[in-house]
């Protein structure tokens, strides 16, 4: 990714909250700040939209659930980008919810596609990692 230096001016508090975070983390200042300056400005962008970490680092979620962005558009696109189908696969999301995931795509479409593609599965990669689910013939 292109970067560019700029200087900025971060007060005392904001610093040691950014040196508390980077305890236990193999980050330099930069790159924490970078990373919180960049997510900060996608939630600012994309209001329902929060930033958690998990087992493969931080990734965009629905506020107020543990399902990632990419997740929720996996199914969408699954469904030919069908928003009806989309309410009564995840009927447990509010509207606000769903529009959410459904912006963040239309603002980071890159990124919920590297995902999504990442995340692809097929039956003999599946059998590979997961050999006990072979289906027993009958």
């Amino acid at each position: 990714m292109k970067t560019s230096v700029k200087s900025v001016r971060v007060d005392d508090g904001t610093v040691r909250d950014i040196e508390r975070l980077r305890r236990g983390r193999q980050a330099t200042f930069s790159f924490l700040a970078s990373e919180l300056l960049a997510e900060a400005a996608k939630m600012r962008r994309c209001p329902g939209v929060v930033f958690a970490d998990g087992p493969y680092g931080r990734r965009a979620r629905v506020e107020g659930t543990g399902i990632e962005v990419w997740e929720v558009l996996a199914a969408w696109l699954a469904m030919g980008k069908d928003e009806k189908r989309l309410r009564k696969a995840f009927a447990w999301l509010s509207d606000r919810q769903l529009l959410a995931a459904l912006g963040y795509y239309r603002a980071y479409p890159k990124e919920i596609d590297d995902l999504i593609e990442a995340n692809r599965v097929d039956e003999g990669s599946a059998l590979e990692r997961l050999p006990f689910a072979r289906r027993s013939p009958r």
